[in-house]
């Protein structure tokens, strides 16, 4: 019999139905809303190393698509029981060879299913330890993830909170004449580690390399370009949200440059407004599982000597409408 791979192994080691002591009976979670915070409930009660019944599946998708982001707390996983758990929410993103992102491997042009978010000497190193700021996983490819799922194991003494804005919640607070000018545009976000390839030598301590923050017609083109609106209908909730990043190269299509340029300029600064965003302060053992398709999050810098070591599962999502 050949080997399996890390998910199949993940799902045949996986607690069996039959085996009680290992069944998570849904009476004992509690998911608790966050007051005064733009998005997130906390889920208490929960082992993620358990089989969970449909009852709490489907109440954990629900929440998630009401609040957004869902924190549970006090977790103890290895990757395959990580993996069993995350894919009870849908399918391991895996990208195109050709479409590059982060920890993509050198030999396939593919994530691993569990990438380490870390700049942990030899356990991922592919964030480092400077600011990220906001943004959506895979943006800039033909099918974006869903979302992911980010868990705690080892955490630096300062820095290092990871923030989520709710677009959705910006979306809203826009006045209705901006409503109408944007409803039916479409963007290009335009891959950010493809110039990191071209431009190794401009690189930050981001990771992602120096980019324009808009791209006028007469300048090149470095990646493939994926058309996607500029307004985003969740799937299942038919709410509308802001599907706009804050410094990754972007580009409205059929539209003027200075007015495109001028518009986004307008929208990033209405999106980073702090009403609509939400800071974590990690502790080990913590999974936040985010909706990738309606938040932006960003990082916290942190000292270069602390170690910080995460880890990340994105979920397979579809074409954005």
């Amino acid at each position: 019999m050949t080997s399996l791979t890390q998910l199949s192994q993940a799902i045949h080691d996986a607690p069996r139905w039959h085996q009680q002591d290992q069944f998570q009976h849904p009476d004992e979670i509690k998911i608790v809303p966050q007051t005064g915070q733009a998005l997130g409930a906390v889920v208490y009660g929960l082992d993620a190393r358990k089989v969970q019944s449909s009852k709490t599946i489907l109440k954990l998708k629900q929440a998630l698509a009401e609040h957004l982001i869902l924190i549970f707390k006090q977790q103890s996983l290895d990757d395959l029981q990580y993996l069993a758990f995350s894919t009870y929410f849908g399918s391991i993103f895996r990208p195109g060879a050709d479409t590059p992102v982060l920890a993509a491997q050198s030999d396939s042009g593919i994530p691993p299913d569990v990438v380490p978010v870390s700049n942990a000497v030899g356990q991922g190193d592919y964030t480092g330890h400077g600011e990220l700021t906001p943004h959506a996983d895979h943006q800039w490819t033909p099918l974006p993830s869903f979302g992911s799922l980010l868990y705690a194991i080892e955490l630096p003494q300062d820095g290092g909170q990871t923030s989520w804005i709710n677009t959705i919640k910006a979306y809203d607070a826009l006045d209705e004449a901006t409503k109408v000018e944007i409803d039916q545009l479409q963007l290009i976000t335009y891959n950010p580690f493809v110039r990191r390839q071209k431009t190794r030598d401009q690189t930050d301590d981001q990771g992602y390399g120096s980019s324009p923050l808009y791209r006028f017609k007469d300048q090149p083109i470095l990646s493939h370009a994926y058309p996607h609106p500029l307004v985003r209908t969740h799937p299942e909730s038919g709410r509308k949200a802001l599907w706009l990043n804050t410094h990754t190269e972007v580009e409205l299509v059929n539209y003027d440059d200075q007015a495109g340029s001028q518009l986004i300029a307008k929208l990033r600064e209405h999106i980073s407004k702090p009403e609509f965003a939400y800071e974590h302060h990690w502790e080990i053992g913590d999974i936040v599982f985010w909706d990738n398709q309606v938040t932006l999050h960003s990082r916290r810098p942190f000292p270069a000597d602390q170690r910080r070591l995460l880890k990340r599962i994105s979920l397979a999502g579809s074409r954005p409408f």
